[in-house]
């Protein structure tokens, strides 16, 4: 295999796609500061898509500190990768580009707002030619007299043509604008469909807008089937129910289809999520047993529904498509380790042929295709490789490497993830990920715990760079899917990790001391490290074991419920959040800035001042309480960042900080 792209220097972007040495270098022999910097560097590849004839492709790759680019790459006859766009990352950032036609992309680009008063995440659509000329914002806009704000900018939901025509169909929201006592260009509101051309700007509408209306699901051919209405209760608030309806072939008439209900973080009822225009139905998830599985329903009329794959111990999760018009070709769910069905034959064979040419144990996913489908693009990575994106030719079988997700780790020696069981102390064995120090017999080590965010989410095998970080610099590091985490069905997932939050930090606890019965962990030397919700999580397990862990590291957590509830009372979910949440005392119990004075271990905390999810006022509380308490805490903050620190410079500061602090606290 060869690669297509090689070394070029773009001004302080620098590509590089050169293959790995022969010989690997063992991460664990790095220095800390070589470590930080490495792990800590941004994924080269944020996002990628092939042309509609397949010639090339558009990478949103990160650049040094939070800078972002779009690059070109010329498929067929090679060369250094073009930028056309750059994105400075205070606060704008590229997250996506698509191409609409062979030589037109459109982009999405997030922002932060504060023309409200208030900072709100904002994303706008623009479209450029693969050039890097003739730029466009395709989000439509509002005037000054505008009743209010359009935070989503819209999304595509069909390229309204299979070859790249350079139309798509897009969701807009209409907001009403008005002066006092008149109304001013523009009087619908709610939202809607439009059809628009990428280069000219010319737009119509296709579905007028609706109040209630919260999503639309096309059939790949210009064609919306199926339409979400979300009424708003008497507060203002989103109920927590979606009214789902569909349209026959060839019709406009809107007909029920059935309702989801979200609340509380579960969804109960059908939830669509694709349209086969071919087999006239639609795919979507829905519970079987207490687990989510796939089902389709007719949508001739009938509704008649079949159950399409179901997995008698975890969620049916992930649908497959492929193409422009992304056409469903398969499903997968995660065991273990990510399994895939193919209901494609043609895709089935050639997944079989494929894992031939590919390293044992790779993780395989199909990411884009031609118009055509006779170029596929695909990634391939696994715990010990990051990932890389490969071109597949149909027509030549040729299997070509693009570009590398992670240049920098290329011919570093990982450490391997084994899957493991652990008994929790009412004796439920809970599932989790154990990465070993590269070389290590495993035994004496210092170890982590590292509880996922969410908690409506679950670690999957594969590679993780945090994981990787602290194994390289030798600690043991264990990933709990503690009860609470998604993925294994109702039983499993409780009320959330919230407010079941004393079985899922109890498993968390459980994790640590399953390290230390196996010789995993020295004595003495068992920390947690955890991000979001897993930084609540680390601080919430010292409340109910202040003596079991020897340090904490959080990044961006919750720490007060009662607090995050409020963070979203000026928004239309507040209802919602506020059933996820709950009320009680395990409000106060459950919240680690109110039991401060529990936790014995030195704490480290960061967050990003910019963060929407969860504000950086609850790491601002937790550590005053800290120090109102006389415990040890210190405090980073990161101007101008966001939920995930996305800035190549800050990460590989917490993570030399982190590592710095843990040694410390540990005594090695």
């Amino acid at each position: 295999m060869r690669q297509v792209f090689g070394w070029t220097t773009l001004g302080v972007i620098l590509f590089m796609a050169q293959s790995a040495p022969a010989i690997a270098q063992d991460s664990s022999t790095m220095t800390a500061s070589d470590a930080a910097s490495k792990f800590g560097a941004r994924e080269y590849v944020n996002d990628i898509s092939l042309s509609p004839d397949g010639s090339h492709v558009a990478i949103v790759s990160a650049a040094p500190g939070r800078v972002g680019v779009v690059q070109i790459g010329d498929l067929i006859n090679g060369g250094p990768l073009k930028v056309i766009v750059t994105s400075s990352g205070d606060p704008e950032r590229l997250t996506s580009c698509q191409w609409s036609s062979n030589t037109r992309l459109t982009c999405r680009i997030y922002l932060i707002s504060t023309g409200t008063g208030q900072a709100l995440s904002v994303y706008r659509m623009v479209s450029i030619d693969s050039d890097g000329s003739n730029t466009k914002v395709l989000s439509a806009r509002a005037g000054s007299y505008a009743l209010g704000i359009d935070q989503s900018g819209g999304s595509v939901i069909d390229w309204a043509g299979k070859d790249g025509t350079g139309k798509a169909l897009m969701t807009r929201v209409f907001v009403p604008e008005m002066t006092t006592g008149s109304m001013v260009r523009e009087s619908r509101m709610g939202f809607a469909v439009e059809e628009v051309d990428t280069t000219t700007l010319r737009r119509r509408v296709v579905e007028e807008p609706r109040r209630d209306a919260v999503e639309y699901i096309s059939d790949g051919h210009g064609n919306v089937r199926i339409m979400g209405m979300q009424p708003t209760a008497s507060s203002g608030y989103d109920t927590g129910v979606i009214h789902y309806l569909y349209r026959k072939k060839d019709s406009r008439d809107w007909l029920p289809l059935g309702d989801l209900n979200y609340l509380a973080g579960k969804t109960i009822g059908f939830n669509p999520v694709a349209v086969d225009p071919d087999l006239d139905v639609v795919y979507g998830y829905d519970d079987k047993d207490g687990r989510s599985a796939l089902y389709k329903i007719a949508l001739d009329g009938s509704k008649k529904r079949d159950l399409v794959l179901a997995n008698a111990d975890v969620d049916i999760d992930g649908l497959i498509r492929v193409g422009r018009q992304q056409r469903v070709v398969g499903a997968s769910f995660a065991t273990d380790r990510r399994q895939v069905e193919f209901f494609d034959p043609a895709l089935r064979t050639l997944r079989a042929a494929l894992a031939k040419a590919l390293p044992a144990n790779s993780l395989v996913s199909f990411v884009d295709a031609s118009a055509d489908e006779k170029r596929l693009l695909m990634f391939v990575g696994s715990d010990i490789d990051p990932g890389r994106y490969y071109l597949f030719d149909k027509t030549a079988r040729k299997l070509e490497e693009i570009v590398s997700v992670r240049p920098q780790l290329d011919g570093a020696k990982l450490a391997t993830v084994k899957t493991i069981r652990f008994p929790a102390g009412d004796g439920t064995l809970i599932p989790g990920y154990l990465t070993l120090p590269p070389g290590s017999d495993g035994k004496n080590l210092p170890a982590l715990v590292m509880p996922h965010g969410g908690p409506e989410a679950r670690d999957e095998w594969g590679f993780d760079w945090l994981a990787q970080f602290f194994a390289a610099r030798g600690f043991a590091v264990l990933q709990p899917n503690f009860r609470g985490s998604t993925g294994y069905g109702d039983a499993w997932f409780k009320d959330n990790g919230y407010r079941s939050w004393r079985t899922a930090i109890g498993d968390v606890n459980d994790g640590g001391r399953w390290l230390k019965s196996q010789g995993i962990a020295a004595p003495g030397k068992l920390a947690i490290f955890g991000w979001s919700y897993g930084g609540y999580a680390a601080l919430q397990t010292s409340v109910l074991d202040p003596d079991l862990f020897k340090a904490i590291v959080a990044v961006a957590p919750v720490t007060d419920l009662e607090t995050l509830r409020e963070e979203s009372r000026n928004f239309t979910n507040f209802r919602i959040q506020s059933q996820r949440i709950g009320t009680g005392p395990h409000v106060v119990e459950g919240s680690p800035a109110r039991n401060a004075a529990r936790i014995k271990a030195p704490v480290l905390l960061f967050h990003g001042d910019l963060d929407r999810n969860v504000g950086i006022g609850e790491s601002r509380l937790m550590a005053s309480k800290l120090k109102d308490v006389g415990g040890k805490v210190e405090f980073v903050e990161f101007p101008g960042l966001d939920h995930q620190l996305d800035d190549s410079v800050a990460r590989t500061r917490m993570l030399e900080k982190s590592d710095a602090f843990l040694r410390a606290a540990m005594g090695f």
